[in-house]
């Protein structure tokens, strides 16, 4: 693994690479309160056959924590995420995996600089603006069905609402809920603890990353932009997930043309929980977007994955 330092908008960035830089790059972002190290697995996997790229972004790990929700908006992340690939893939287009907030990010970043990017990879982040239009969707003509996806949607997304409050999430992160969200981890999704995961700075960078959703939630659910993209994207959508309901999918091929789906029987962090069905996933869509022939078994993979207009 190579390691350095990479100048992103006011922060330095802790960014690692493995792989042959010769081949096809994939960048995978981490999510909230991650680092790096939550694709350690799924890293490993696809170096085989990639130049893999990871970086901390801000607020996590190694990378600097700036002060203040302003410093955590789209237009700070996009461009430490342009930073990132000038330095690691300058000449060439990459293939984007997110995961929780780097998820979130993916989407900005596919719908903002597609031309960034050969395909996209999201697992449990959702673009905001298409899950603020998605509630308005199913509330604008209410019936049984409609109510019951955008309440349980809602109730999924407590912490949203709570990591609003002042201080209070800082000071519950910094005096020892990492110990219950380990615990949480372990129990609730069988995901044990590992050198790397959970971070040993986890409580700094949960305290600092509530500014993810300070500086952009309430706004972009709001009011959400129309955004779309052409980026070849792939949806893996773990059906247990505790945070984000699989019915967040609903009209997304309106958006994004090009759009497959992976349902998977597994919790929020299936990076750690399934990393090989992960990284199997990630190499058959690559391989769709042209990142080399898929084999039969791949093709035939792919076209079930594939969303008909």
């Amino acid at each position: 693994m190579r390691r350095r330092r990479v100048r992103g908008d006011g922060v330095d960035l802790a960014v690692c690479e493995q792989g042959d830089p010769s081949r096809p790059t994939v960048l995978l972002v981490h999510g909230y309160p991650d680092t790096h190290a939550v694709w350690d697995e799924v890293a490993a996997l696809l170096a085989e056959r990639f130049h893999v790229v990871r970086y901390d972004v801000r607020g996590a790990g190694a990378s600097s924590r700036p002060f203040g929700r302003k410093r955590y908006t789209f237009d700070y992340l996009m461009s430490d995420m342009r930073a990132v690939l000038d330095a690691a893939a300058p000449d060439r287009k990459v293939h984007l995996v997110g995961h929780d907030w780097g998820s979130i990010q993916g989407w900005e970043a596919a719908c903002t600089m597609p031309d960034r990017f050969a395909s996209f990879t999201s697992i449990s982040g959702p673009s905001l603006d298409h899950v603020g239009h998605w509630m308005r969707r199913n509330l604008a003509r209410p019936t049984p069905g409609s109510l019951r996806r955008a309440a349980g949607q809602a109730a999924r997304s407590w912490y949203i609402y709570f990591f609003q409050t002042p201080v209070l999430p800082e000071a519950l992160w910094l005096g020892g809920m990492t110990r219950l969200f380990t615990r949480a981890l372990a129990v609730g999704e069988g995901v044990e603890p590992r050198p790397g995961h959970p971070a040993r700075t986890m409580a700094r960078d949960a305290a600092a990353g509530v500014g993810l959703y300070r500086a952009n939630m309430v706004r972009r659910l709001r009011r959400p932009a129309g955004r779309r993209t052409d980026v070849p994207t792939q949806v893996i959508i773990p059906t247990r997930d505790l945070f984000v309901s699989p019915h967040l999918v609903g009209g997304l091929g309106e958006r994004v043309p090009n759009l497959s789906l992976r349902p998977i029987a597994a919790g929020h962090w299936v990076p750690r929980s399934h990393p090989g069905v992960v990284a199997r996933w990630i190499t058959e869509h690559i391989a769709g977007a042209g990142g080399g022939p898929p084999t039969a078994a791949e093709a035939r993979a792919l076209d079930r994955a594939r969303v008909r207009p």
